[in-house]
């Protein structure tokens, strides 16, 4: 369930008008910016891009870049991006920086087959290489398998799984996973093959089986970044709500607010399921999502998440 609140507009002539007008004179208007943009789904955002380039001549999302600055900034130019392309850009900066692969192991998981196959697409087209290609560049042995055979999966997609698949897989992983003692390459192949309906099975049937949730304690100090994108990756296909509320708990945990996280799970699933993530954030922390969000944020940035979020300041 989505928190967007969208207001009903076929008028992305006007709105891209106003945007116009907020940016003439001494300083932004940085409440229309909020108000409009805050309020319209990605197909109207589009729309609104489209008609501000074909009356000013300009790009609209370079014409907010100059406008608008620091946290802000990057929310609201991550938001008005269509998803494919957010993803592609927010999967190049995560191989670039080298630091949170975990972003890719989301996309990969997240998406459906086609959305993935669009990333993908949007991937060749802004940066000229293909997304596989980088993170074979830059990532090695089990994380660069395990990497590159998430974003290049197409899987079935239903409800139909195979009961004695998922208790071999289950004891699969076992030993891989947990016990560090079996092939690491069998446990790359079921995560990057397996239909998603397909590895729940297996998870639930590795709970049965052993008495507790395949993630629990995987991960220790000593962990390495291979270990850290598996965890990630069975945490996303087995429960991707629960997998975004830990994120958006860590994000707000840290000294210092981690805002990129905290942006890049508002921004991409406010059209989708950010309620329900927000509802296990409640059950979680008995606080309300946008309440921490108020305390941990400031200025327009603020406003723009509490807007997405569907809580007006």
């Amino acid at each position: 369930m989505a928190t967007l609140v969208v207001q009903d507009s076929t008028a992305s002539v006007q709105d891209a008008e106003l945007l116009h007008k907020s940016f003439e004179g001494w300083g932004t208007d940085e409440k229309t910016v909020i108000t409009i943009l805050g309020h319209r789904n990605s197909n109207q955002i589009q729309q609104i891009r489209k008609a501000y380039e074909g009356i000013y001549n300009e790009d609209l999302i370079k014409r907010l870049e100059s406008e608008i600055k620091g946290d802000f900034e990057k929310a609201v130019y991550r938001w008005i991006l269509e998803p494919a392309e957010r993803d592609a850009v927010l999967a190049n900066v995560a191989i670039k920086s080298g630091k949170n692969y975990n972003v890719i192991v989301e996309i990969s998981a997240v998406l459906s087959p086609e959305e993935l196959l669009n990333v993908r697409r949007a991937y060749v087209k802004r940066y000229k290489h293909s997304l596989e290609e980088d993170l074979a560049a830059h990532t090695s042995g089990h994380l660069r398998q395990l990497l590159v055979g998430l974003v290049t999966a197409f899987r079935y997609v239903g409800d139909e799984i195979n009961p004695k698949l998922a208790q071999t897989e289950a004891g699969i992983l076992h030993e891989s996973v947990k016990e560090k003692k079996g092939s690491h390459e069998e446990a790359i192949r079921i995560l990057t093959t397996r239909s998603k309906t397909q590895l729940i099975a297996t998870f639930n049937r590795y709970r049965e089986t052993h008495g507790t949730s395949i993630t629990k304690k995987l991960l220790d100090e000593g962990s390495d970044e291979f270990q850290k994108a598996l965890y990630t990756t069975i945490r996303s296909f087995n429960d991707h709500v629960k997998y975004y509320e830990k994120v958006v708990r860590d994000a707000i945990k840290k000294v210092g607010t981690d805002e990129d996280a905290l942006t890049r799970v508002i921004v991409s699933r406010a059209q989708h399921d950010l309620k329900v993530i927000s509802d296990v954030y409640y059950k979680r922390n008995s606080v309300l999502l946008e309440h921490v969000v108020a305390k941990e944020t400031s200025g327009d940035y603020k406003k723009f998440l509490l807007t997405l979020l569907g809580k007006e300041e």
